[in-house]
C-alpha cells in the first residue's frame, strides 16, 4: 500500500513540475515576443509588428480607430509609423498563462520624434496584451494602450 502511495505521490509531483516548466517556457516565449514587439516599435518596422499578431487580430490604439485583421494592423502601423518615431522601453509587470491563453500588462517609457515639426515628446504608456498559441507559437490577439500622463 505505501509503495503504491508513494508511486501516486511521485506522479504528481512530476506532473506538477512539467506544469512549472511549461509555465516558465511559455512566459519566455512571451517575453521574446514583447521583445520583437519593442524593436518594431522602435526600427518603425510595420511588418514585423503585423508579423507578431494573429491574423484575426486587433489593434486597439489610443483615439484611432481599432484595427481588425492582419491587414488592418497592417495599414494601421504604417500611418503611425508615417507620423511619428518612437524610441521606448517595455517594462513587463506581469504575465499570466492559462492553456493556449495569456495576457500580459506592460508599461513603455522613452521619446516620441514628431515628423510634422521634428519636435521629441515624452511617451509613457500601459499596456495590455493578450496573447493566443496558435500552431505552437505565440501571437498577440489584442492589444490595446493608454497614455499615463
Amino acid at each position: 500500500m505505501l509503495v503504491e502511495s508513494s508511486g501516486w505521490k511521485q506522479a504528481i509531483s512530476d506532473q506538477i513540475g512539467e506544469r512549472e516548466i511549461m509555465e516558465k517556457q511559455n512566459k519566455l516565449e512571451i517575453e521574446h515576443l514583447l521583445a520583437q514587439y519593442e524593436t518594431s516599435l522602435n526600427t518603425s518596422s510595420a511588418a514585423l509588428a503585423q508579423s507578431l499578431y494573429a491574423k484575426d487580430g486587433v489593434f486597439m490604439p489610443t483615439g484611432a480607430p481599432s484595427a481588425i485583421g492582419s491587414e488592418e494592423i497592417l495599414k494601421s502601423y504604417e500611418f503611425i509609423f508615417s507620423q511619428i518615431q518612437l524610441n521606448i522601453e517595455f517594462s513587463i509587470d506581469e504575465i499570466v498563462v492559462d492553456g493556449n491563453l495569456a495576457f500580459a500588462t506592460t508599461s513603455s517609457k522613452g521619446t516620441t520624434l514628431i515628423h510634422a515639426n521634428g519636435e521629441t515628446v515624452p511617451e509613457e504608456n500601459r499596456e495590455l496584451f493578450v496573447f493566443e498559441k496558435i500552431d505552437g507559437s505565440w501571437k498577440i490577439a489584442r492589444y490595446m494602450f493608454n497614455k499615463t500622463k
